[in-house]
């Protein structure tokens, strides 16, 4: 069963975020399990300048292609190497291991608390 992480916010398209700065971005386990084996993952580029809500990368797995969509508008100032090499990772680690990039931001998009997005999913915190 899905679960959300308690110390993130989350955005309506399921990617989550730390407020730390720079701000860590990945994908929750509900859009992990959604999307059943991730095979391929292609992110923003260092000092891509992104905004909030528009799409930002891609994410394919055995069942589909999902459009990737950053929750905060800034620069990318790192990606995850080791998730684009082992895209299972956000199967095994959405949380952890398996994050995707981290930005420099500038503005906070749209975002739900873990409960809101727990509610919305009907999944725990």
């Amino acid at each position: 069963m899905s679960q959300v992480h308690a110390g993130f916010r989350y955005s309506v398209e399921h990617e989550w975020i730390d407020e730390n700065s720079p701000a860590t971005v990945g994908v929750s386990q509900v859009a992990a399990d959604a999307l059943g084996d991730v095979v391929y993952i292609e992110l923003p580029e260092v000092g891509q300048t992104l905004t909030a809500g528009e799409v930002c990368g891609e994410i394919e797995s055995t069942k589909s292609v999902s459009d990737l969509y950053t929750p905060v508008s800034g620069e990318v100032v790192e990606i995850n190497d080791a998730v684009v090499a082992d895209p299972a990772l956000v199967n095994s680690d959405p949380y952890g291991a398996a994050w995707l990039f981290k930005v420099a931001v500038t503005e906070f998009g749209p975002l739900l608390s873990a409960e809101e997005y727990a509610a919305a999913n009907d999944v725990t915190v």
